[in-house]
């Protein structure tokens, strides 16, 4: 299955490339050309997530009638260090120079939001992911990537012992998280047009009878009042641990039955320690403040229990990222799965990826200050194109 735009004929990756690569281009064809080898790293850790890159250089290897050597220095889903080459890439200058600007951007930003997967999902081992990255997105493309990216942090956290990145919310790049298609009952959307969260379940369920309903509660501020009442609605589903009621409040405001006081009062109940210790703002936010917090995840995990449905699961979004899954262990929150497309890097700046030549016809040589890059002898995997 295509991910979306990849270009490989010389026309496309002339346009999409930066000018001075293509100026090099026709001077090295008419001075000589040489073999070179670029070291391809990034300046932050990162999670090693190169084979949207590598899969690209091998697929214009082909179209040109060349031969790449990629020496993979980080497996997929490993961790690099700031400034550690995460490949080498070896070839014709003139069939490689050109390639640099795309290869880069394939590379970056998907090691990054690798990284901030893994560490979500390694603070929240018990819980499943679900990637809702693609509303997020600049495009196809971007969209594909980040797909991409969170089934390799979800990966890399399911080795140690993590539940991580289970599926995504559409059809295009489901098949990163195994076989299938994306997940998802209801948006927003539905309830309005339904008129009320029951009725909006009761579509849902007559349309899609073979399907786990999850119920989207906070469309009229009732999360607690509606979320029961479509437990008691199906109460079969509810039994069969087959329903699920997804919180979504909005920072705006705090979920039914809770303020200040009361979210205290919650998390005293279940996770005292995680409010007695000094808490940034935005952490006590996270905590007992408005929205997806700790106290309304526990509070809404009190209701569905006294109320008789201890198989009902509780999906969370709403700004889940690395920092709120952090502070949601720390509270112990009851999320069976959470929601989010939070892993997309905050700082596009940190995913900026670089390559520099270290090798020409066999000379080492690089500009001063990147001497690190220089390679070192030993045994490395060889892809080639």
């Amino acid at each position: 299955m295509s991910d979306g735009p990849a270009a490989i004929d010389d026309a496309s990756i002339a346009a999409r490339t930066d000018s001075y690569f293509n100026r090099t281009k026709a001077i090295v064809s008419r001075f000589g050309d040489c073999r070179v080898t670029y070291a391809v790293f990034l300046r932050r850790p990162v999670i090693s997530a190169p084979r949207l890159a590598t899969d690209w250089l091998q697929a214009v290897a082909q179209q040109r009638g060349t031969r790449f050597d990629i020496e993979v220095m980080h497996e997929e889903g490993a961790w690099v260090g700031a400034g550690d080459p995460i490949f080498y890439l070896s070839g014709s200058f003139v069939q490689l120079v050109d390639l640099e600007t795309i290869v880069l951007q394939k590379l970056g930003a998907a090691c990054v939001a690798a990284h901030n997967a893994y560490q979500m999902c390694c603070e929240l081992p018990g819980v499943a992911f679900l990637a809702m990255e693609a509303r997020h997105c600049a495009g196809q493309e971007m969209q594909a990537m980040m797909a991409y990216a969170a089934s390799v942090g979800g990966a890399a956290a399911r080795r140690e012992g993590a539940k991580g990145f289970i599926g995504n919310a559409n059809d295009a790049t489901a098949h990163w998280f195994g076989p299938g298609r994306g997940r998802g009952t209801m948006p927003h959307a539905l309830i309005g047009y339904a008129g009320s969260t029951l009725r909006a379940a009761e579509m849902f369920h007559e349309t899609f009878p073979d399907q786990d309903l999850t119920v989207l509660t906070d469309y009229f501020g009732r999360e607690v009042t509606d979320g029961l009442e479509v437990c008691r609605r199906f109460p079969e589903l509810a039994v069969a641990g087959r329903m699920a009621v997804r919180l979504d409040t909005h920072g705006g405001r705090f979920m039914e039955g809770l303020d200040p006081a009361e979210s205290y009062a919650v998390l005293e109940r279940h996770a005292p320690q995680a409010v007695r210790r000094y808490r940034s703002e935005t952490e006590l936010r996270h905590l007992v403040g408005t929205g997806v917090s700790a106290a309304a995840i526990w509070r809404m995990r009190e209701v569905l229990d006294e109320a008789g449905f201890p198989k009902v699961r509780i999906v969370a979004s709403s700004g889940f990222g690395v920092q709120k899954c952090r502070v949601m262990a720390e509270a112990k929150a009851p999320i069976d799965v959470v929601g989010t497309g939070s892993f997309i890097p905050d700082a596009w700046s940190e995913t900026y990826a670089t390559a520099d030549i270290v090798d020409y016809d066999g000379q080492a040589r690089v500009k001063v200050g990147r001497e690190f890059l220089l390679r070192h002898h030993g045994v490395r995997k060889r892809n080639g194109a």
